[in-house]
């Protein structure tokens, strides 16, 4: 019989690497100055630890860096399109696969053909750019998320459920205005919180009920079928791939950024079993991506993808990535800072309104924790708050239910070594948490304004 080891190791060796400038801390005050106290703005080689995505961050493999070699750049018909197809439809067995250079094209593309004044899109919780996406349209976006979702500290095993009820009574009162219900797994906005198959095939079933389309916003497919193979009941011996197939047999599409769990670089694809509609995408797909089978992607990033499919699903990479991440969010709790429990898939979220609570929401306490993490350790990570949700479609700014810091693991990158650095960086910067104060903005785009505002500190 196999010992069970405590430890759980990289299944991997690194091949090659890649040299980090080691910089002080006065060099970092004058980059976040620089940078209007942007983290997107900063300078990547200023950053030490880059925790701010882990979307097109990850270290792709060999056997995806071999795969580059078979690319194909034929403009149309190349067999590198055909490889990734076949790959798309080994998980997800929808009738159409129609390519995007990465996932917001797809959300583009689906809710231009979707969306428009007076519609409603509902979702358990629609992440940055799928909201501006479905608002651009002139649609509104609506969150479903379980009451348990908007609790940092409560321990749940799918925090990311939708609430069933709550999707019903919408459906029953504006069912005709719903062009889409979309799920997002795992609930990238409720801090990677996963959702459960009982959910999902309670959203089918009330979608296919009310003759309502039912699609996945699904980057993080693999996270969150492991979740499931280790957490819903009766789902522990089933292979994870199973898991997938089963998700995606009770949707009628997805959206996906490929540069999440499929290991890419960059790349996306919109799949779906509607003919027509497939029609439409495919049209809008030419006049901004690009033909059907590259749809803005080089042969060779088709190839990549095709690989990096098969190895988002393998158990000993999924044990290993959800465990370490893990391993960086139940340091930081048992140090005594508050994060969202129990700890997502691909990212650690810190609770900035419980550590910063002299902060006004308004004052952007996610802000300022995150500039406090890159001026003392050079650890670049990203608000999810008042910064990027409190702005809204009407010109009034509110303050969004939670006020998170995500620390995002880009795949098979850092080391332990990388991630205890990480937990002494935000456990310093926690023990001078009440030293910290909030910022005002300066400048504001029309939308996805964290992406480029700039601020200043308040005296």
């Amino acid at each position: 019989m196999d010992h069970q080891f405590r430890t759980i190791i990289e299944p991997f060796r690194i091949h090659s690497v890649e040299p980090l400038r080691m910089t002080t801390a006065s060099e970092r005050e004058v980059a976040i100055r620089a940078a209007g106290y942007n983290l997107f703005s900063l300078r990547a080689e200023d950053v030490l630890i880059d925790l701010l995505t882990d979307s097109g961050t990850g270290a792709m493999s060999r056997d995806q860096w071999a795969a580059i070699q078979h690319g194909d750049e034929s403009y149309a018909g190349s067999p590198s399109w055909f490889r990734f197809e076949a790959a798309v439809k080994d998980l997800f067995p929808f009738r159409h696969i129609i390519p995007t250079h990465q996932g917001r094209a797809a959300e583009k593309i689906l809710f231009t053909a979707l969306g428009g004044p007076g519609k409603v899109v509902p979702n358990n919780t629609h992440f940055d750019t799928t909201r501006a996406n479905v608002e651009a349209s002139g649609a509104d976006a609506v969150d479903l998320v379980i009451e348990e979702g908007h609790d940092p500290a409560l321990d749940h095993p799918f925090k990311g459920n939708m609430d069933l009820a709550a999707l019903e009574r919408v459906l029953e009162e504006r069912g005709r205005d719903v062009p889409v219900v979309m799920l997002t797994v795992t609930n990238n906005s409720g801090g990677g919180q996963p959702v459960s198959l009982e959910n999902i095939r309670g959203v089918s079933e009330i979608c296919h009920r009310y003759g309502i389309p039912f699609f996945l916003d699904a980057c993080r497919f693999a996270e969150n079928a492991w979740f499931i193979h280790e957490r819903e009941p009766g789902q522990g011996e089933r292979e994870v791939a199973d898991i997938v197939r089963e998700m995606a047999s009770l949707a009628d599409g997805m959206t996906m950024s490929a540069k999440k769990d499929p290991f890419g670089n960059i790349g996306g694809w919109l799949a779906l079993n509607d003919d027509a509609l497939a029609e439409s995408c495919r049209n809008l797909l030419i006049l901004t991506e690009g033909f059907p089978t590259y749809g803005g992607l080089a042969g060779r990033d088709l190839e990549a993808l095709a690989q990096g499919l098969s190895e988002a699903v393998h158990h000993d990479y999924l044990r290993y990535r959800i465990r370490s991440t893990a391993y960086l969010g139940e340091a930081l709790r048992d140090a005594g800072v508050p994060v969202v429990w129990p700890i997502g898939g691909h990212a650690v979220y810190l609770d900035a309104k419980a550590l910063l609570p002299h902060i006004d929401p308004l004052a952007y306490p996610g802000q300022a924790l995150s500039v406090a993490l890159y001026e003392l350790g050079g650890v670049r990570s990203v608000e999810i708050g008042t910064v990027m949700f409190g702005r809204h479609p009407d010109g009034s700014e509110q303050p969004a239910a939670m006020e998170l810091v995500r620390l995002a693991i880009p795949r098979r990158t850092y080391t332990q070594s990388h991630i205890d650095y990480v937990i002494e960086v935000v456990t310093a910067v926690a023990e001078r948490a009440e030293s910290l104060r909030g910022y005002r903005m300066v400048h504001e785009p029309p939308a996805l304004r964290h992406f480029t505002a700039r601020f200043e500190p308040l005296l």
